[in-house]
């Protein structure tokens, strides 16, 4: 398979590379190191499966998810990701994502799960499937995160990890203006009076 890796730890992705080469799972490897890259990768065409990391220096994993499925929307992306299943799974399962994996899984998992998503299915871990059935008939009601937008949700996580609104305007290319009127839905939505109980929310949920 022709699979493009991407991820911003150097040593993760000749890892990652070595796997897949000498497991079989490889014919050719290519490399990126942020979002930008990514996309200038993808644009070569030709590639069979993404693997893509969430945490990147220049954009979030989440938006390089989007905007391939957007332009390339048969090619199936998995998800390698250091966050465990609860925080962000689902989320970007519903977004396009064919697999989430967490790089703590084996090895073999990995390779099986590369495969399985080149073939057209889904891979979902034994973590993830038991996280989906506990949510499977519950009211979102109970989980008010779940009601944030893509671009709220990015906001919440990057204010409850203590992120300054300057700080997050310039992370995410926004003005203050635009990110402090995020912060204000995002408090109102979770029902919280400010930053502090914004950490006190997340901290409660496993969400950072």
């Amino acid at each position: 398979m022709n699979i493009l890796i991407v991820d911003d730890h150097p040593i993760v992705r000749h890892g990652l590379r070595l796997l897949l080469e000498t497991r079989g799972a490889a014919k050719r490897v290519g490399e990126a190191a942020d979002a930008a890259e990514a996309m200038e990768r993808l644009r070569e065409g030709g590639w069979e499966v993404m693997v893509l990391d969430i945490d990147l220096p220049d954009r979030s994993g989440l938006e390089v998810l989007r905007d391939a499925k957007a332009r390339w929307p048969t090619l199936p992306v998995l998800i390698l990701s250091i966050h465990p299943e609860n925080m962000l799974a689902v989320r970007l399962l519903k977004s396009g994502a064919a697999g989430y994996l967490n790089k703590d899984s084996a090895p073999a998992e990995l390779v099986e799960a590369v495969r399985r998503v080149a073939a057209g299915g889904r891979y979902i871990s034994a973590a993830m499937a038991q996280l989906l059935a506990e949510q499977i008939g519950t009211d979102p009601a109970r989980e008010p995160h779940e009601r944030l937008s893509e671009r709220e949700y990015q906001v919440f996580r990057l204010l409850a990890a203590g992120t300054t609104v300057g700080a997050i305007a310039e992370q995410l290319h926004l003005s203050v203006n635009t990110v402090s009127t995020y912060r204000a839905r995002v408090l109102e939505k979770l029902g919280a009076a400010n930053n502090a109980e914004l950490m006190r929310y997340a901290a409660e949920r496993r969400l950072v």
